[in-house]
């Protein structure tokens, strides 16, 4: 019994001992990260807005849910106008922030960012949550307004590059209609002159054909009585009609076979 005591209180102090240990490391780990973010702040306020990134950086590599620096984080990536980069930062802020105020500014901060990427939509959705946080913003009211003004001007502009889309399109389409439709006509007219032509010149070989002395040509060129088409001798028909009942036999016979190849097999059932 006493071994088991004596166990349980070395496990409770190395368990201590561990907790203690990991504890100093937090507390090391954010003293670290508040100094890193002391340092990106005054770098910031000497506009030196890359080197502050990366101080803010290097306070989140070591405290990775230090606010402050997310937010001084994004505020160094919109100064250097990596305006998309600086979203996420702030948008993060926004969601893990309990103060109302610190979501307020983090959502303007959002919309003004959002602006200079010219996304009005996301600008006045981003705009309203701020107003939704922080009701007396006139600053963000002002920003709102002018966020929808853009966003109206921009859906005006297209609908009318749609609209003026669409009508070269009918036009290009009347265009080929009228193209179309006017090669038709000209089709039919060349096809009606030649009609004409062929006409006229069947005319002149008639009349050609009627000065000649028809005497006169039997003479020179005597006809030979030419074999009727279509006419067929008694044994042909024989043989035409015998092959036919031929063929009619073997379609029939192929008709049959498939047929039986087509039907089920009905299997007797053993219950």
């Amino acid at each position: 019994m006493k071994k088991i005591q004596y166990t349980l209180i070395i496990f409770l102090m190395l368990f201590s001992t561990k907790n203690i240990v990991a504890q100093k490391d937090t507390i090391a780990k954010q003293r670290k990260a508040r100094k890193l973010l002391r340092q990106g702040n005054d770098l910031y306020k000497k506009q030196q807005f890359t080197d502050a990134s990366v101080a803010y950086q290097k306070a989140l590599g070591s405290n990775s849910n230090y606010d402050k620096a997310t937010y001084n984080l994004g505020n160094a990536l919109y100064q250097n106008k990596n305006f998309k980069e600086a979203i996420p930062q702030y948008e993060l802020t926004a969601k893990t922030s309990t103060n109302k105020l610190t979501k307020a500014q983090a959502y303007h901060n959002i919309g003004n960012a959002m602006m200079e990427s010219k996304n009005y939509q996301g600008a006045v959705d981003a705009f309203k949550n701020a107003l939704r946080n922080n009701p007396k913003d006139d600053e963000t009211r002002y920003n709102l307004a002018v966020a929808k003004k853009l966003l109206e001007k921009e859906q005006k502009q297209n609908k009318d590059d749609k609209n003026k889309d669409k009508n070269k399109d009918n036009k290009d389409k009347d265009k080929k209609d009228k193209d179309d439709k006017n090669k038709n006509n000209e089709d039919k007219n060349k096809d009606k002159n030649k009609d004409k032509n062929q006409e006229k010149d069947g005319k002149g070989d008639k009349d050609k054909d009627k000065n000649k002395d028809p005497k006169k040509d039997d003479k020179k060129n005597p006809q030979k009585p030419k074999p009727q088409k279509g006419k067929m001798t008694p044994q042909q028909i024989k043989q035409l009609l015998e092959n036919l009942n031929n063929e009619e036999k073997k379609t029939q016979k192929k008709m049959n076979a498939k047929k039986a190849k087509g039907k089920k097999v009905k299997q007797e059932k053993d219950w």
